[in-house]
């Protein structure tokens, strides 16, 4: 047999082999839909693919990480008994003691009562007020960000740091590590903290010759501010200029819509724990939890309120099982607000499920997008929606709708960092809050009248006329979507 016949031989039984061995390894514990996915890259670009899933196809953390993770968890479960307190248990609609018991058991922390909440829809205001509220600080400032820059926007939030820290309030912060190289001002930020006397630490470091090294995509996606564990903020605006700093964005005229709440009461430490776990795997050093009971006020305007944490670092997709619960239980009313819309297949059943089953279902998105590949594969899902009845509003260019929130009903909203995307729900450390009452979802509702004005109601003539470019984009988009 001449050499080159043998060569290609073994070539395609190594091929064989490579593909039939993907396919057992790939398909264990993962979606059947990104195991395909995976096995079709290695099979058709097969070494290069292998090569590729060898760098981003662990779904989990190092287990050093997730078993700090179990042992906060543990720490939090066995606090003292009674945090569960709330303030109208006896208001909530029947399904929702099982959606908080769900959510104790995936992110072992709590649903309690006697909060108050306060949403801040103003991309500068938000950041003013995180400020005026570090200034009010007595013994720490909690700070975590995916993004976090000094910049003319942010500068007044630094600048409350330092004052801070001049009272000698400790200030901890904590930042993802590949999004502080990705942005500018870099140096000045770091530099920024080292003046202040900030102690602050780069979340899911990528550091291999220190051997700090994992699946490069995950990432630590929470944002949260916490001061002296009486005032919290979340949602889902990073701290940095609206403009995102970056050239093609200023040169575009976009900037970023976001949306932030406010939080009092005992959430607010919950809210923390996930600060105190996130900051016990990046230094080793656990801080300590507040274990005092829960003690109610008698304001009906208080709120019941649950804190729940997901990603990479729990053994389930916290979130996802969370949204898909909400979806199926709604009775009347679906309201969402997703930047990065890429479903997985139980989360697009649940919504055209919901629209089957008579509810009033609406998807409020932006017009435009800042990521091109998200942004196709996000449109590939409207066609479906849109037969299934979903209103779906574009928010017009051209700012870019990065707000993550959703409404069941007139009685439970969410509100968080988590987009309703594969990336958000297995990838991404993902923080979200619960919340339970009539007049936090009114504000809610306000904040959607606004979207509302503000979009274009897409329909299924408009859609099913565009250009073919754009289908083919969006179907192509929509495979490598799969690819987690």
């Amino acid at each position: 047999m001449p050499g080159w016949e043998a060569t290609t031989l073994l070539l395609l039984a190594a091929h064989v082999v490579l593909g039939f061995v993907a396919t057992v390894l790939i398909s264990t514990n993962r979606r059947p839909s990104a195991a395909v996915a995976w096995v079709l890259v290695i099979i058709f670009i097969p070494f290069l693919g292998a090569l590729w899933y060898l760098l981003v196809g662990a779904g989990r953390l190092p287990r050093a990480r997730r078993e700090k993770q179990r042992e906060v968890s543990d720490l939090i479960l066995s606090r003292t008994e009674g945090l569960d307190a709330v303030s109208h248990g006896g208001e909530w609609p029947a399904w929702l003691a099982s959606a908080a018991r769900m959510n104790l058991t995936l992110g072992a922390l709590p649903i309690v009562g006697g909060n108050r909440a306060e949403l801040l829809a103003d991309y500068e205001g938000s950041i003013a007020a995180m400020a005026a509220e570090i200034d009010t600080a007595a013994e720490y400032v909690h700070v975590e960000f995916y993004i976090l820059v000094l910049d003319d926007t942010t500068r007044v939030f630094f600048d409350a740091l330092r004052r801070a820290r001049e009272r000698g309030v400790l200030v901890r912060v904590l930042v993802d590590h590949l999004s502080s190289i990705m942005f500018p001002n870099r140096r000045e930020t770091f530099g920024a903290l080292d003046e202040i006397g900030a102690e602050w630490h780069a979340m899911l470091p990528l550091r291999p010759l220190r051997g700090q090294w994992q699946r490069p995509d995950l990432r630590n996606h929470r944002k949260l501010v916490v001061v002296d564990g009486r005032v919290g903020f979340t949602g889902s605006q990073n701290l940095i200029d609206s403009t995102y700093l970056k050239k093609k964005n200023i040169a575009r005229g976009l900037h970023w819509h976001e949306l932030m709440v406010r939080l009092e009461g005992p959430v607010v430490r919950e809210l923390n724990a996930v600060f105190v776990t996130d900051w016990y795997s990046e230094s080793g050093v656990l801080l300590p939890l507040d274990t005092s009971p829960v003690v109610l006020g008698t304001d009906d305007a208080l709120l019941d309120a649950q804190v729940l944490p997901s990603g990479p670092s729990f053994d389930n997709d916290n979130n996802l099982k969370l949204f898909g619960y909400l979806l199926q239980s709604g009775q009347r009313r679906v309201s969402i607000t997703s930047p990065y819309f890429v479903p997985d297949e139980s989360t697009l059943m649940a919504i055209v499920t919901a629209a089957a089953r008579g509810l009033d279902v609406e998807l409020f998105v932006s017009a435009i997008g800042d990521q091109h590949l998200v942004y196709h594969a996000q449109r590939s899902y409207y066609e479906a929606l849109l037969r299934a009845g979903v209103k779906i509003y574009l928010y017009r260019a051209p700012t870019v709708l990065h707000s993550k929130h959703f409404t069941i009903d007139d009685d439970v909203a969410v509100i968080g960092s988590s987009n309703m995307d594969v990336r958000s729900f297995s990838l991404n450390m993902e923080v979200s809050v619960m919340v339970q009452g009539e007049s936090f979802v009114s504000a809610m509702r306000a904040i959607e009248d606004d979207y509302r004005a503000s979009s274009d109601l897409l329909t299924l003539e408009e859609w099913m006329t565009r250009r073919l470019a754009g289908k083919v984009n969006d179907a192509l988009a929509r495979l490598t979507s799969s690819l987690q």
